[in-house]
């Protein structure tokens, strides 16, 4: 079994997506790409994804509209908006509907890939919380039952 992170690239233009991709998968990533918001979402409801590299503008969708279908279906991934047309109200809107993080065209690929490593960090940390509090319910519980 495979335990690299698993990464979703979504971007319309080809060479984004194949040059995000490939930064990734030189790092060990393990990569799927998707052209549009549509195929996006089928991939993420067909596969788990750890986190989804987002731009902002796609031909059947707004990367917004995208984000917030992700959100809603999957809030446990990380996601990422990457733009060439960045607004401080695209920014805005983008990380109050979920956004973990957002990115301007051309990409530092030394930069992505460490707001990628810290965002991946913090997802384990969540689910670390999560196992513990479950752990610790599960052991109080189980004491409490003996007792009875």
């Amino acid at each position: 079994m495979n335990n690299k992170p698993r990464i979703l690239v979504v971007d319309d233009d080809a060479n984004t997506r194949e040059t995000l991709s490939m930064i990734f998968k030189r790092k060990g990533y393990n990569v799927d790409a998707a052209k549009n918001g549509q195929e996006a979402i089928q991939k993420s409801r067909t596969g788990f994804f750890n986190l989804a590299l987002l731009d902002i503008k796609l031909p059947d969708m707004e990367g917004t509209e995208l984000l917030t279908k992700m959100h809603n279906n999957t809030p446990q991934m990380k996601k990422i908006m990457i733009t060439g047309y960045a607004s401080l109200e695209n920014a805005i809107k983008s990380l109050n509907l979920g956004a973990n993080a957002y990115i301007m065209k051309p990409v530092n690929p030394e930069e992505l890939l460490k707001i990628v490593k810290e965002k991946l960090k913090e997802q384990e940390e969540a689910e670390k919380m999560t196992e513990e509090k479950v752990s610790d319910w599960l052991e109080t519980r189980v004491r409490k039952l003996e007792k009875e």
